[in-house]
């Protein structure tokens, strides 16, 4: 991949915090174009359970890396990092200003840190036997076989995450090496700025509350409907993504609506916590801010000096008196 080392502007933060509409405005402004990092906007005929950007926004600024793949088929991590490299040398190359936005870590990890990532292909089979293995004895055992094999990967990988220790295991049974081995990091030239969006924790739990009510509204259950009809298998991860799992037990008749909806919001809040381990609001190189606490002129204003190399536009307001420390790992 040939890089240009223009600028780079990543917007990250949990769901609901506002990434989107920040994003569009600030793209707007200062003639950007989006690139996604969300693991389930790249599937198509997903669109209100997955929270894309709306026809309007998309109108308003080009988007990137939405509707990429069908429910069914696999976008590996290196296949997103290529297509997410290649999109933004185009946006560089018509001189416009790429932004990376999304709250999927891996994703943008990935391109910001340049990982090397393992090109070892999927092996149904093996997935299959170790799948198996943890059904019958538990995701402990697997994570423990991991941990022999690769410490460096074990201590990384959540025990609960079955199928990234599958992954990780995957590679180190078929490559021979630790999965930790290969995947190097070298950073691509960009200069990079991080921004990123957050809210006060009750008011992020309001607006999660809200996101879910209006999601309904919207018509979830008739496009979750829509693609178990057209035989989208309910044991694909596109549909076992938050959202789709729950409201898949509602029309399989193994909760009412009001308990898979409690879920949504429940689990929605529980995947917070781990984008926040994911992305620290205690990490330097992200400037978080409030959107609700610091006007978009003053944002504007900021990456106006980052986008004029040599010109200090000063610290970013971040309104941290409205934005409570992330919780510890397990709280």
């Amino acid at each position: 991949m040939n890089f240009h080392a223009g600028p780079l502007v990543v917007v990250v933060g949990p769901t609901a915090a506002g990434k989107t509409a920040l994003s569009v405005q600030l793209a707007v402004a200062l003639d950007g174009e989006i690139v996604s990092a969300d693991s389930r906007q790249i599937y198509r005929r997903m669109e209100i359970g997955t929270a894309k950007a709306t026809p309007a926004e998309r109108a308003l600024v080009p988007h990137h890396l939405l509707d990429v793949v069908d429910p069914d088929q696999v976008l590996t991590l290196a296949e997103y990092q290529q297509m997410a490299y290649a999109a933004i040398a185009d946006i560089h190359a018509r001189g416009r200003l790429p932004f990376l936005v999304g709250g999927t870590g891996q994703y943008v990890r990935a391109v910001i840190e340049g990982w090397s990532i393992p090109t070892v292909a999927p092996r149904p089979e093996l997935r299959g036997e170790l799948e198996a293995q943890a059904a019958a004895e538990g995701a402990g055992v697997l994570h423990s076989r991991l941990a022999a094999l690769d410490p460096a990967a074990a201590a990384r990988i959540d025990p609960r995450n079955v199928r990234r220790v599958i992954r990780a295991l995957e590679v180190c049974l078929v490559a021979g090496r630790p999965i930790s081995e290969l995947q190097r990091k070298t950073p691509p030239p960009y200069r990079i700025f991080q921004l990123g969006v957050t809210r006060p924790r009750p008011e992020l739990y309001a607006r999660i509350d809200a996101r879910v009510e209006q999601m309904i509204a919207d018509g979830l259950v008739a496009e979750v409907q829509k693609l178990a009809a057209d035989g989208y298998g309910w044991d694909l991860p596109a549909m076992t993504g938050l959202g789709y799992r729950q409201i898949g037990q509602y029309l399989r008749g193994e909760i009412t609506l009001a308990e898979a909806v409690a879920l949504i919001k429940r689990q929605t809040r529980r995947f917070v916590q781990q984008q926040y381990n994911w992305f620290s609001l205690n990490d330097p190189a992200i400037h978080w801010v409030d959107p609700a606490a610091v006007p978009l002129a003053e944002i504007l204003e900021t990456l106006s000096g980052f986008l004029r190399p040599g010109v200090n536009s000063g610290p970013l307001p971040s309104g941290a008196d409205r934005i409570p420390a992330a919780p510890r790992p397990g709280r």
